[in-house]
């Protein structure tokens, strides 16, 4: 996992039900912790681009649903800020189911556009990815 270039606003709190964009089988994710995320205690935590997190899966194929997986975020609805002073925003909140917490992706196919941030910490996605904003 590769540090950042930019500074991701952390847009999706704990608890959120996000779409996914992969073929994985699963539907909705619900967002239940941030992993290596730090933070003050009573705070709720939240997530943005690029961050993996471990979320139940609430629809999709019988086989998926109730199941905890792995999961990182694609792309986010509010703004953020990248370093070469551009901002970027989604038309929607996405994430990709993976295999294990290496970065290794379920699914074969990634619906829609992909953040550069994300393909940049994650080489497992990168090599799937077909568009990259």
């Amino acid at each position: 996992m590769q540090p950042l270039k930019a500074h991701v606003t952390r847009a999706l709190p704990v608890y959120s039900k996000i779409e996914t964009c992969d073929n994985s089988g699963a539907k909705i994710i619900k967002i239940f912790t941030v992993m290596g995320l730090k933070t003050v205690k009573g705070r709720i935590a939240s997530c943005g681009v690029s961050d993996l997190v471990m979320a139940s899966v609430i629809s999709g194929k019988p086989d998926m649903r109730k199941q905890v997986v792995h999961a990182v975020i694609v792309r986010q609805k509010k703004e953020y800020r990248r370093a070469d002073g551009t901002r970027i925003k989604f038309e929607d909140n996405s994430a990709i189911i993976l295999k294990d917490d290496k970065g290794n992706p379920k699914g074969t196919i990634f619906k829609g556009a992909i953040a550069k941030e994300a393909c940049e910490r994650w080489p497992g996605i990168a090599k799937i990815a077909s568009i990259v904003v």
